[in-house]
């Protein structure tokens, strides 16, 4: 550290203890839990104001019903699996730029994210919202992650740590992993991004590590995090992760959230007073919060933090930049990408054409002002010179989404949404307050201010537009009681059963016929009950035509017939792939595959597209010659999906996880999901590393993706030995052979051929990504530390390096190995 540095943190450290000597006890305690949902508590007599928190990390996620938050459309970047297919932390360091702009515009401090857990299982709901299954991938992406936002003077939370690879008991299950696949795997990320960054917060995860809960566990937050890794911000638990009192003060946390006060407060106090744990203990976690509250810079000179921006045309070109980096070509036989001038006629096929899927579900979705779908996309780049029609096929939902925004109209005919009136009792009487909701879907509803959250009763009125011609589903969920009118009558009614356990709605269905432009009046009303703490009530609404009438397949199948090439835009349905639940299975939901393998039987020139943030069942594969991964592309999906397909971006995306033949074949197969536990007996095999040591062929390896050029591989320099600490400096040449312009993703992995312990037979350890015009050639440069060579010694608690023969391997993709080489690390 520089002596103008030292100067300005011993000054800081100065700040913080003439803070804390102020300070009353009750005043350090109220600093350990929030002020509300989302902000921290302000001491107004020192002028300690508050910081405010907001979910992400793809998009800064807002709601208009959040008191105490500005709430305006934010950037809908692509989510974290996108991120990571980039391969390029250059890139990711100027989505980290934008978001934290976009952050400060809405009047956040803390962007909470990145998720740099590994993905472990093909299941787990929140692999769209990660990274990878390797940890040295993730590390560098998070690591551009983070510096970009907080180059804002925007702090990162960075979660879930850890161990958080599934959302099947996440709240209360035990991952029961043993240390060596802790650090090798499951941490690595983390202390990638502790060291290199410090972020402002690292969040904890809901679920257990061997039986302790990760916002207490002393090994995790203090010896490792901080002891070991020197982290010096803040540990805040996830929302509701806090079981304890002392155990987790003690533990490491310092904020438990959300706010007000559950452990904390009052019960933190008396615990303090009653000697059940010593004032330095707090004192220490209040440090550390002033420490961030000062790094926020709001208690100088607010004026001057940078400014924010949000949705700027700026940041929609870095969404489409990103989607386009990110896209990943898996299938292109006969070369039939890109699309040719002698292409006249495109079918546009599925339940994603039209739909834009662009993230998610759960904290992570964010609501952008517009967002483009490949229909949409396709029709915007080619315009009159192709004649592009559209057959939706089938549906892909396992159940009715929720109600969209746009099929609603409120009295007075502007705008999307239903009028609400909202009263403080449970019989639509007395005065009540009144605003338009876009959607009826709440999870926490939450009235305007004059309205208690207690005891409300809320009546919605408006027109609905029928989408579509024929039979309808309603289907409410509700865990107060909820009813639906249309036309003015009672259509179905559901309230949550008071002897089940608290958060179950209750359910209810009705079929309806409707005429496709008809505007019918709609009513909802809802009556939050005594036992409806939850505040939660769908609305749900699609097409549902009986069986032996529907004819949606059948038309797609003759769209298809008559077109030069069709596209079949397929996946998953909005919040299948979500926080809060696990997949099923593999399988595409629906019946899309038989919709994929019919339109192909039609059509020999059949492009599938993928929207989904894990891998799938792709049984049909062989029946089509082209398949391209978008995953969730974000706001601007639709217009990447179309440059890309029609040859103006030369596709450059790897996958980040590798996709198995079958679900049997991943590595967690015996143990996922576990119950009360989950054993993590792979170990250190996860993804890659598995199928490398097993002899197990996946269908798509990690690492790889298509591009409409080729690429050469030569001169790989390697030195033949290396003493101990010495840096290994490596190189290779990568040429362009192709045509076009386009983009390598240059891959180092090291293997060690011969070690006490278990290895893989290979490990990344370096990338690169390199854009060359035809014939054009880079030297491509590596370093390879230490830590590259190294395994972690559970018995010596270290990581070891030991001497013997190393391989390095460089290629395109973890199974395409173009060139190898060999060293010898000296004793």
């Amino acid at each position: 550290m520089s002596q103008e540095g030292k100067s300005g943190a011993l000054a800081v450290e100065q700040r913080v203890e003439e803070l804390l000597g102020k300070l009353t006890l009750k005043e350090k305690v109220s600093f350990l839990s929030g002020k509300d949902t989302w902000a921290t508590v302000p001491i107004e007599r020192l002028g300690i104001p508050s910081l405010v928190m907001t979910d992400g990390p793809h998009g800064v996620r807002t709601n208009p019903m959040w008191k105490d938050r500005l709430a305006s459309p934010a950037t809908s970047f692509p989510t974290g699996v996108s991120m990571a297919s980039s391969w390029d932390p250059g890139l990711i360091e100027r989505i980290g730029v934008a978001l934290g702009k976009e952050t400060r515009a809405l009047a956040g401090d803390i962007l909470l994210g990145p998720c740099v857990n590994i993905v472990r299982t093909p299941l787990a709901g929140r692999n769209f919202e990660t990274y990878s299954e390797d940890p040295y991938l993730a590390g560098r992406i998070g690591v551009a992650f983070v510096r970009g936002v907080q180059s804002q003077h925007v702090g990162t939370s960075v979660k879930h740590y850890a161990c958080n690879n599934q959302e099947f008991e996440r709240f209360r299950g035990s991952s029961v992993v043993d240390e060596r696949t802790l650090r090798e795997i499951y941490l690595p990320a983390f202390e990638a991004i502790v060291k290199e960054t410090q972020p402002w917060m690292v969040m904890c995860s809901y679920n257990r590590i061997n039986g302790v809960y990760a916002s207490e566990n002393y090994h995790l937050l203090t010896e490792i995090l901080r002891s070991e890794w020197g982290f010096e911000g803040v540990v805040v638990s996830d929302w509701g992760a806090n079981h304890t009192t002392v155990e987790s003060v003690r533990g490491g946390l310092d904020i438990e959230m959300p706010g007000p006060a559950k452990y904390y407060g009052q019960l933190l106090l008396d615990a303090v007073r009653n000697w059940q744990i010593d004032e330095a203990t707090v004192d220490s976690s209040v440090r550390r919060i002033l420490r961030m509250i000062l790094r926020s810079g709001k208690m100088d000179d607010p004026a001057a933090l940078p400014e924010g921006a949000l949705n700027t045309p700026e940041h929609q070109a870095l969404a489409r930049e990103l989607a386009e980096a990110s896209i990943v070509l898996l299938k292109n036989e006969g070369g039939l990408l890109p699309l040719g001038a002698d292409v006249k006629r495109i079918a546009v096929i599925g339940p994603n054409a039209a739909e834009a899927r662009i993230g998610g579900g759960g904290s992570s979705y964010v609501g952008p002002p517009y967002r483009v779908s490949p229909l949409e996309g396709l029709r915007a780049r080619l315009g009159d010179a192709v004649v592009i029609e559209y057959e939706q096929g089938c549906d892909n939902f396992a159940a009715p989404p929720p109600l969209r925004s746009d099929y609603l109209v409120p009295p007075g005919g502007e705008g999307h949404g239903l009028l609400g009136e909202y009263f403080g009792g449970a019989d639509f009487s007395g005065e009540s307050v009144t605003r338009v909701d876009p959607r009826m879907d709440f999870w926490a509803m939450q009235p305007p201010e004059d309205i208690g959250i207690e005891r409300f009763s809320v009546r919605w009125m408006g027109k609905l537009v029928a989408p579509s011609m024929g039979r309808h589903v309603f289907n409410l969920y509700s865990d107060g009681l909820c009813r639906l009118y249309l036309g003015g009558e009672l259509l179905a009614e559901s309230a949550s059963d008071p002897r089940a356990l608290p958060g179950t709605p209750g359910r209810a269905s009705a079929y309806v016929d409707l005429v496709a432009g008809q505007a019918y009046d709609i009513r909802v009303e809802y009556v939050n009950l005594p036992n409806s703490e939850h505040r939660t009530m769908r609305v749900a609404f699609a097409y549902a035509p009986e069986p032996e009438k529907d004819d949606r397949l059948a038309r797609a199948v003759e769209l298809a017939r008559r077109s030069d090439v069709a596209i079949v835009c397929a996946g998953m349905p909005r919040g299948y792939d979500s926080e809060g639940h696990d997949r099923p299975d593999m399988a595409l939901p629906g019946p899309q595959a038989e919709l994929i393998r019919a339109v192909a039987e039609a059509n020999g020139n059949t492009i599938v597209v993928l929207n989904c943030g894990a891998p799938v069942e792709l049984d049909w594969l062989d029946a089509v010659p082209a398949l391209v991964l978008a995953y969730y592309p974000g706001q601007e999906g639709g217009n990447a999906l179309a440059r890309i397909l029609v040859g103006d971006v030369n596709p450059s995306g790897k996958l980040s996880v590798t996709y198995p033949r079958r679900y049997e074949d991943n590595p967690t197969i015996i143990n996922y999901p576990g119950g009360k536990e989950v054993l993590y007996d792979e170990g250190i095999f996860v993804g890659y590393r598995y199928y490398g040591a097993k002899g197990v062929e996946p269908l798509f390896p990690f690492g790889f993706g298509l591009s409409y050029t080729t690429f050469e591989y030569s001169d790989l320099r390697v030195p033949e030995t290396v003493q101990p600490g010495e840096p290994v400096n490596v190189s290779v040449t990568v040429t362009n052979t192709g045509a076009r312009t386009g983009k390598e993703v240059v891959q180092l992995y090291v293997g060690d051929k011969a070690s006490s312990l278990p290895r893989p037979p290979k490990e990344l350890k370096g990338f690169q990504k390199v854009a060359l015009d035809p014939g054009e050639s880079a030297v491509v440069e590596f370093v390879l530390d230490r830590r590259a060579l190294s395994f972690y010694d559970p018995y010596e608690q270290q990581w070891v390096a030991e001497p013997g023969e190393f391989e390095v391997l460089v290629g395109c993709s973890s199974r395409d190995i173009c060139l190898s080489a060999g060293f010898f690390l000296e004793e």
